[in-house]
């Protein structure tokens, strides 16, 4: 009898992992931002982050609790009460103030018509670009974070920069779409003032990153839109 013991067969090597890539999608209102950094998120198995829905958030606390947002004195008193939880999963991402589910009434026009003076606040930005780079930071997979000043002023070291753009007549025909019986004309104009406010803020302004990829996507679906991120994140992967 043979007695000597018989090797295992070695095991296949396993498949290496991805690198951990951070991406930086910014860009005005209605050009795909939010569709399109989910679907990249999702199909690249990344986590993802709305800053938005972040700044949104502490503008429905703000109203909530009778803050006065017309006295950026009495906002930036506030700022660092209310507690925001923000989920990462593209498929559910939720977002809590306090330990109440507000992803739907953040949604609101008395929100969207004032958050721009509330975002505009120092102390409001501050307080809501650590929870944004902490939250990034933990991403071990990746992540792929929307905004509008991510690039520039958030993750300023970001793995890829993307900068969405379109004309302000398919940005204000998407947006009145989303928002269900919205007059185009009146949602063009809401967007161009809300394009003023945020270009303008002296505290980290809608601005394009210089080393950012700028795509258009006015003339482009949203399918082509997500191939076209998917694409830029795949290559910068390969070159990592």
């Amino acid at each position: 009898m043979d007695n000597e013991a018989t090797a295992a067969p070695a095991a296949a090597p396993a498949a290496p992992e991805a690198p951990a890539v951070i991406v930086a999608i910014d860009g005005p209102s209605g050009t795909g931002k939010s569709s399109t950094s989910r679907a990249v998120a999702a199909k690249l198995g990344l986590s993802y982050l709305d800053t938005g829905a972040q700044y949104r958030a502490i503008t429905w606390w703000m109203v909530a609790n009778g803050v006065d947002v017309s006295d950026a004195a009495a906002i930036a008193a506030a700022a660092g009460k209310p507690e925001i939880v923000s989920g990462t999963d593209p498929a559910a991402p939720a977002i809590t103030v306090d330990g109440t589910d507000v992803a739907a009434p953040i949604r609101t026009q008395e929100v969207t018509a004032k958050v721009s003076a509330v975002s505009a606040v120092p102390e409001v930005r501050t307080r809501i670009t650590g929870l944004q780079r902490s939250i990034a930071a933990a991403a071990e997979r990746g992540i792929v974070v929307e905004g509008r000043d991510i690039g520039t002023t958030v993750l300023p070291d970001a793995d890829l920069k993307i900068f969405l753009t379109a004309s302000p007549e398919a940005r204000a025909a998407r947006r009145s779409g989303e928002l269900q019986g919205a007059d185009v004309h009146a949602t063009r104009e809401a967007l161009a003032k809300r394009d003023a406010a945020d270009s303008s803020r002296k505290t980290s302004p809608l601005a394009k990153a210089g080393d950012a990829v700028e795509v258009d996507t006015t003339d482009l679906t949203l399918q082509q839109v997500i191939e076209c991120v998917v694409t830029l994140v795949e290559e910068k992967r390969a070159a990592r």
